[in-house]
C-alpha cells in the first residue's frame, strides 16, 4: 500500500481513502498570531499512539526530530508541541493567517513511535512555496 502523497501535475494529492487507514490528517495549532504546534485529535491518539509511548520521532524533510508526548496528551489535549517542529511549519509557509481554518497536514506512521509529517490542501495543491529559479550569472 503506498500511503505517500500522490506528485501529480495539478499538484500534491493527499492519500486515497484506501491510504488513509495508514495515514492521519492533523492540523496546525495556533494561539493568536503565535503557531503553536499540532493538534492530532483524540481519535488518532486512540488509534495511533500506544500509552505508553513517552515520545514520537517526526520526520520533517531532512530533518528528524523527538518530540515528548506529557500527560495531557492522553486526557484532554491531543497536541504536539516542539519549538523546532514550529519552525519546520513556518518555514514551509503553514502558519496561516488569524481566523483562518489550521492547516491540514498528513501524519503517516514510518515505524515503530515514528511518523512522517507532510503538507497537504484541500484542493490537491502544496502549500509549500516552490523554489525560487536560480539567479542568471552576469
Amino acid at each position: 500500500m503506498n500511503n505517500l502523497l500522490r506528485l501529480t501535475p495539478a499538484g500534491i494529492e493527499a492519500p486515497r481513502d484506501a491510504d488513509r487507514k495508514a495515514s492521519m490528517v492533523v492540523r496546525t495549532q495556533s494561539k493568536g498570531r503565535e503557531l503553536i504546534g499540532l493538534e492530532v485529535g483524540a481519535n488518532n491518539v486512540r488509534r495511533y499512539f500506544p500509552k505508553d509511548t513517552a515520545e514520537i520521532e517526526l520526520e520533517l524533510d531532512h530533518l528528524q526530530i523527538q518530540c515528548g508526548l506529557g500527560p495531557d496528551f492522553w486526557r484532554d489535549q491531543p497536541e504536539i508541541h516542539d519549538p523546532r517542529l514550529c519552525a519546520w511549519l513556518k518555514a514551509k509557509h503553514l502558519e496561516g493567517k488569524p481566523g483562518e481554518t489550521p492547516t491540514p497536514l498528513a501524519m503517516i506512521p514510518s515505524g515503530k513511535n515514528s511518523f512522517r509529517l507532510q503538507p497537504i490542501c484541500r484542493n490537491g495543491r502544496s502549500k509549500t512555496k516552490p523554489a525560487p529559479p536560480p539567479l542568471d550569472e552576469a
